[in-house]
């Protein structure tokens, strides 16, 4: 009986440490580099440079997004929880359903704002080129909020 005991636990431990490195996807690699080293590639909305990791698999990334000036991203949402900075330029931010200009706020360089999962959010780089910086976890993905 102490050894099926074992087993049950020895399996429901290697279950448990197979569950959490699938969970937290490939360990992060060591990464350094400068401005003047990022490549910048067409994303689905606008420049991007990968920093580390990749968002369309499970674990943490990091890249950088490029707005031109008057660049508006309608009302969408990701299923991952993101953390961003505004690296350079004022980025304007709402959260909601609809583009609703009296429900943003004017972030300069160096602010931060979150986009908790699933939670609709709209951008509009107004007055200048913006960059951003976005750490999130992935798998990512963008969903458009349909209009009413």
């Amino acid at each position: 009986m102490k050894t099926a005991a074992s087993r049950v636990v020895l399996a429901s431990a290697a279950t448990f440490f197979v569950m959490v490195s699938i969970a937290l996807g490939e360990p992060l690699a060591t990464t350094t580099v400068t401005p003047d080293e990022l490549k910048w590639v067409k994303g689905p909305l606008a420049m991007r440079a990968a920093i580390a990791g990749d968002d369309k698999k499970q674990g943490m990334y990091v890249f950088r997004a490029k707005f031109p000036a008057n660049f508006k991203a309608e009302p969408h949402y990701h299923p991952d929880e993101k953390v961003n900075m505004v690296i350079s330029g004022t980025l304007l931010v709402g959260y909601g359903e609809e583009f609703d200009e009296s429900k943003m706020k004017a972030l300069p360089a160096g602010s931060i704002w979150t986009e908790p999962a699933n939670q609709p959010h709209f951008v509009w780089a107004k007055d200048g080129e913006v960059v951003i910086q976005v750490v999130g976890n992935g798998p990512s993905g963008t969903t458009l909020v349909k209009p009413k």
